[in-house]
């Protein structure tokens, strides 16, 4: 699985996350440390990654497009340094695999995690 992460998330993480067997950028490695969301999504459908990001802009962004990709994670907790970033990420790409693959918009903190598949409007209630 392909990774890309956004500015928010630390440049450590990507490290830690190759090592772990992932194909992972940050944004800052790529020329896209000053993109809009628009054009972040758009490079991570092209790559086809997976974008990791504090922004849940990127959720509203799909959700709006009734996009069928990229995947996003959303991590909703602030202030995680790279390796207990990279935990966090380790665990729910292993959780969500499947998910991620297909097309899925995912919100994670160290205690929980929501899945929403894409596109929304197929499955949302």
């Amino acid at each position: 699985m392909k990774i890309l992460l956004d500015q928010g998330v630390p440049r450590g993480a990507a490290a830690i996350l190759g090592n772990a067997g992932f194909d992972t950028v940050h944004t800052g490695q790529c020329g896209l440390s000053t993109a809009p969301d628009p054009a972040i999504l758009s490079a991570a459908r092209q790559q086809q990654r997976v974008v990791v990001s504090l922004d849940s802009d990127f959720h509203m962004l799909i959700a709006r497009e009734n996009a069928t990709s990229p995947s996003v994670i959303r991590i909703r907790q602030e202030g995680l340094r790279a390796e207990a970033m990279a935990e966090l990420l380790l665990s729910v790409l292993k959780q969500c695999k499947d998910d991620l693959l297909r097309g899925a918009l995912i919100s994670a903190t160290q205690k929980q995690v929501r899945i929403r598949l894409l596109p929304l409007s197929q499955t949302s209630p």
